[in-house]
């Protein structure tokens, strides 16, 4: 037996003709790479700055360091100069990427400042989140258990944030921010959507909001709905375009209801059943549901419908 095939049967020669391969699948597919990280944003640090933004919004509530109302000011200085130092660099990494040429470090100092100059303003409308939150589910103890562990509270915290970066011209990072939210809550809300005051998710998971939607105020939003396009086979020809619906104020919107379409208006104060698939537009105060669904039990007697002997036990448990 040769030495070299002993070699390429050890761990080593095994690593080393696999980082041959992949080296060689690089220049193949040279369009997902990026070899010069120092150049293209990073990832890490986006994630970092959210969680210092979370602690300049509900100071207190997270973070290693005990808050003193008297130390305050230099606290929040202190996270805002990092926030600033790190952020301003993101941006400017993200502008070069998106095209600009040049000044891009004074307009991404300036960018910077304006966001940060929006967070007494994210924070009045987060209040009012937290407020929307406690007022529409009778299992909340209060503000504390909604902001430290509602995933809705966090996915709209993330979109706000990142929605005014989104105003603000910033490439790729409001993306960035908004679907590391999505990873962790399974709420996808898109920075682009217009969102308005007295925003409540009950549960949140498998929630997707797209680009253009627009919502109103105090609108109540359950797991798994859907405000999506009609359809993308136009790809990035129809990019722009008003694509997804229109809730205004005062609907309720139940688990699993998809609702399609630019054109598509919820009117005010409509209530949207569970698992109802809308493409038009529905008149304010109207209720949506579905009708004649028929629900079986196998097993269950003839005479009253319920469940026999076997099944007892559980169903009395369930109930």
């Amino acid at each position: 037996m040769s030495k070299v095939y002993q070699m390429e049967n050890t761990f080593a020669g095994k690593i080393k003709q696999i980082v041959k391969t992949l080296v060689q699948s690089y220049g193949e597919h040279a369009d997902i790479i990026k070899t010069d990280s120092d150049s293209f944003l990073n990832h890490s640090h986006i994630i970092e700055n959210l969680e210092k933004l979370r602690i300049l919004v509900f100071p207190g509530y997270f973070g290693k360091k005990h808050v003193s109302r008297e130390m305050m000011e230099y606290y929040a200085g202190d996270l805002l100069e990092e926030v600033h130092y790190s952020l301003s660099a993101q941006i400017v990494r993200a502008m070069e990427y998106g095209g600009a040429a040049r000044d891009t470090a004074a307009l991404a100092e300036e960018k910077t400042f304006q966001f940060l100059a929006a967070l007494p303003e994210v924070r009045a409308r987060l209040a009012e989140d937290v407020q929307a939150a406690f007022d529409g589910d009778p299992a909340a103890s209060g503000q504390d258990e909604i902001i430290t562990s509602y995933p809705g509270i966090y996915a709209i915290l993330v979109y706000r944030l990142a929605h005014v970066l989104h105003g603000l011209a910033v490439p790729l990072i409001p993306r960035i921010m908004t679907e590391h939210a999505h990873s962790v809550t399974g709420i996808d809300i898109h920075p682009g959507a217009a969102v308005g005051r007295y925003f409540f998710i009950d549960h949140g998971t498998g929630i997707v909001i797209g680009e253009t939607t627009v919502i109103g105020n105090h609108v109540k939003i359950y797991q798994g709905v859907t405000l999506g396009g009609l359809s993308t086979r136009g790809g990035q020809a129809i990019r722009g375009t008003k694509r997804h619906p229109t809730i205004e104020n005062n609907v309720t919107i139940y688990s699993g209801a998809s609702i399609f379409g630019g054109a598509t208006i919820i009117g005010e104060g409509a209530v949207i059943g569970s698992s109802a698939f809308i493409t038009k537009s529905v008149p304010a105060n109207c209720k949506v549901s579905i009708k004649n669904q028929e629900q079986q039990y196998k097993g269950a007697s003839e005479t009253t419908g319920a469940p026999e002997a076997p099944l007892g036990e559980f169903w009395d448990w369930v109930i």
